[in-house]
């Protein structure tokens, strides 16, 4: 963001308004734009526009355009009033990311290597709280990588639900507003047993699939129960690079998932590996214990299976996976559109508690650390 530049330079045709910046940079607006962002069409309370698109003449045309105190003036052809936009504001927006741009990301292939503790974004709850700029570091790393830690969170039933007031909103399934991840007998999903569990995403089959979880360790295992992570973005990149067809057969078609228990069913369908409007991978959905039965026969039912056992086969691979062992306290936030989790087997008592978080209040927070804004 540089609110800072100041204009070198200006001009203008009827249509157009050219700036020159002091920073050597060129920014062009139209006349259109200019007088849909007329900060007099917005309301001086919540910022919202008072008009619609349809309100304004077809036929703008600038006739004339100054700096003066800190604005851009532009008078119009035809009587319109003058419109008045602050040279800050206008540089911000010279920034603004095109639409459909593909939010930033640092991938982390080579998870084998690293160590969570020394490679990740900690804070104590309470350094959250606080605020300032480690705060900030610790949600822009979150957005980034998708993954971060919070430690000396109270070991009490609960307290995941005040620790996550300072992230993001809850966001409540058939699970409740909170989930105990324990063993259980008949337990209704194998999560709730002592069996490891592969890589996966969670609750592929909900719509909103939710955007963030939260795992808070109450009481570790004494034998085994270690969390694995690994960046789904970039094994989908390496399936990309390595297996095209295959990443192309999983981003084209959808898969169909399932959760079933005796008063919750819930049904979704959606691709592997979703794609954004550049061919980014923003999101991956991979869930063995919840795949539906695909259909049993059609022409490209090979193929599909081919490729779905290709992905499978990139998510046991061994640089993929960080392990790590949860203390007890420790807390860990992490992108469910993106990281895949797991877990070791465990032969004694071991306590975690989880939720989910919507996804746009965890990015409100990042947004509003890191002070972007554009309005």
């Amino acid at each position: 963001m540089t609110a800072q530049a100041k204009i070198q330079a200006l001009s203008f045709t009827p249509d157009k308004l050219s700036v020159d910046w002091s920073d050597g940079r060129r920014s062009d607006f139209t006349s259109l734009w200019l007088a849909d962002n007329d900060p007099i069409h917005r309301d001086p309370h919540s910022g919202q526009r008072l008009i619609d698109i349809a309100d304004l003449p077809d036929d703008l045309r600038i006739r004339r355009a100054a700096v003066q105190d800190g604005r851009v003036l532009i008078e119009w052809q035809g009587g319109a009033p003058t419109t008045a936009v602050p040279v800050d504001w206008l540089a911000l927006q010279r920034d603004r990311p095109a639409a459909g741009a593909a939010r930033p990301v640092t991938q982390w292939g080579d998870a084998a290597g690293m160590d969570a503790h020394r490679d990740f974004a900690w804070l104590t709850l309470a350094e959250l709280r606080e605020g300032g700029s480690r705060t900030a570091t610790w949600f822009k790393r979150l957005s980034l990588e998708g993954l971060a830690f919070l430690a000396d969170v109270p070991a009490r039933d609960g307290a995941i639900l005040d620790a996550v007031e300072s992230v993001g909103l809850v966001q409540e399934t058939n699970y409740g507003r909170l989930f105990d991840v324990r063993s259980v007998a008949k337990a209704e999903n194998l999560a709730y047993t002592d069996l490891g569990l592969g890589l996966h995403t969670d609750n592929p089959y909900r719509d909103p699939v939710p955007g963030f979880q939260v795992l808070h360790c109450i009481l570790p295992a004494t034998d085994g129960g270690d969390n694995l992570f690994a960046d789904g973005f970039a094994i989908a990149e390496q399936l990309r690079q390595k297996h095209s067809d295959a990443f192309a057969v999983l981003t084209q078609n959808a898969t169909s998932f399932l959760y079933r228990t005796r008063d919750t069913l819930l049904y979704s369908e959606k691709p592997m590996i979703q794609l954004g409007m550049q061919g980014e991978v923003i999101a991956v959905h991979y869930n063995n214990r919840s795949i539906a039965p695909l259909p049993p026969a059609g022409p490209d039912i090979a193929v599909y299976y081919e490729a779905y056992r290709c992905f499978a086969r990139h998510l046991r691979q061994p640089e993929f996976q960080l392990q790590m062992r949860m203390d007890k306290g420790d807390m860990v936030v992490f992108d469910n559109w993106r990281v895949l989790h797991a877990r070791t087997s465990f032969s004694a008592a071991r306590h975690l508690q989880g939720c989910y978080l919507t996804k746009d209040s965890v990015y409100s927070r990042v947004a509003l650390e890191s002070r972007h804004e554009y309005i």
